[in-house]
């Protein structure tokens, strides 16, 4: 299968980023209003299958590099909170994943209604720190066959690389991208990479946290969890959406199949209420830290979750 470009997914910031046109992931592309017009941009079913297994979404985790303890633990507890949204009243990563729940096959059963981590290794740049995509499925594969992950067509095997690792297309128009490879001669499963964005692209993808070389002035926000962490947790989220919602390019999307508009790639750059280019909306602000955040999550972690289009109100949906 080739390629699957997802398409503008990242965070735009006015007319200079327009937020990640994916790859089949997050990459630069045309500019897209934060505002859609509901009847030229609904998202159209096409047919294919989607990630509907009743028990949930398994993610296999492969962290690539070196990571910080506070890292992986951020990140880590982001998936935790699909299954505890945490002691606080008020929106969760839970009540964001609704929305996506609501997206159904031909046969009327909806896309799994929980994700959860349930196995993650570590490589420590078996293959040096510049990869080709091509190499990141091969990683995957080879996981599989010598079964230290189990082959799961309603997984996502997610391979997440270190703020010094390169990898072809990121940051080059690319934040991430998700797309599937044949494994065993006969099933096909998803895999999908997210790169941290600390030191190569901030700006690009990890807004509204930090701010492009060319964008509008003022200041970014402040990150609960770490510039490149919330950056990479903001692409982790779309990529989530995306892979169960289109996993194989035959699902729901707007436009063209190899450069596609996603559940959340067809919302570039919402945050909140009231979002438009370059401003992400209304959000929540901590007291103490002045981190800048709309969702609460698992150990008292707070969290930035970009908008979803709603299928039934044909709009970008915020989690309120």
């Amino acid at each position: 299968m080739s390629t699957m470009f997802l398409r503008s997914l990242l965070l735009p910031l006015i007319c200079v980023l327009a937020l990640a046109t994916w790859s089949h992931g997050l990459s630069r592309g045309q500019q897209r209003p934060s505002s859609l017009d509901a009847a030229s941009n609904t998202l159209q079913y096409h047919g294919g299958p989607l990630l509907t297994k009743p028990n949930g979404i398994n993610v296999y985790l492969i962290w690539y590099g070196g990571f910080s303890l506070k890292d992986r633990n951020s990140i880590t507890d982001f998936f935790a909170s699909f299954a505890n949204p945490g002691r606080r009243q008020g929106p969760s990563v839970s009540t964001w994943w609704k929305t996506i729940s609501t997206y159904k096959d031909k046969t009327g059963k909806p896309v799994s209604d929980t994700v959860r981590l349930v196995k993650q290794v570590g490589d420590v740049y078996s293959s040096g720190k510049t990869l080709k995509r091509a190499q990141l499925a091969n990683f995957v594969k080879s996981k599989i066959e010598s079964k230290i992950f189990p082959l799961d067509p309603n997984g996502i095997y997610l391979v997440l690389t270190a703020k010094d690792v390169t990898v072809e297309r990121f940051c080059m128009g690319s934040c991430g991208f998700h797309d599937s490879i044949l494994v065993g001669g006969s099933t096909r499963v998803v895999f999908a990479h997210v790169g941290d964005p600390t030191v190569q692209c901030p700006g690009l993808c990890a807004w509204p946290y930090a701010l492009p070389a060319y964008g509008p002035p003022g200041p970014a926000l402040v990150a609960p969890n770490g510039i490149g962490t919330d950056g990479m947790i903001i692409n982790i989220a779309t990529l989530l959406a995306g892979a169960t919602t289109n996993p194989f390019k035959t699902g729901y999307f707007q436009g063209d199949a190899l450069a596609p508009l996603e559940a959340v790639t067809a919302c570039p750059g919402i945050f909140g209420a009231g979002a438009y280019p370059g401003y992400p909306g209304a959000l929540l602000v901590d007291k103490m830290s002045k981190a800048s955040y709309n969702a609460y999550g698992a150990n008292g972690r707070k969290f930035l979750l970009p908008a979803t289009w709603d299928l039934i109100r044909l709009n970008c949906k915020v989690i309120t």
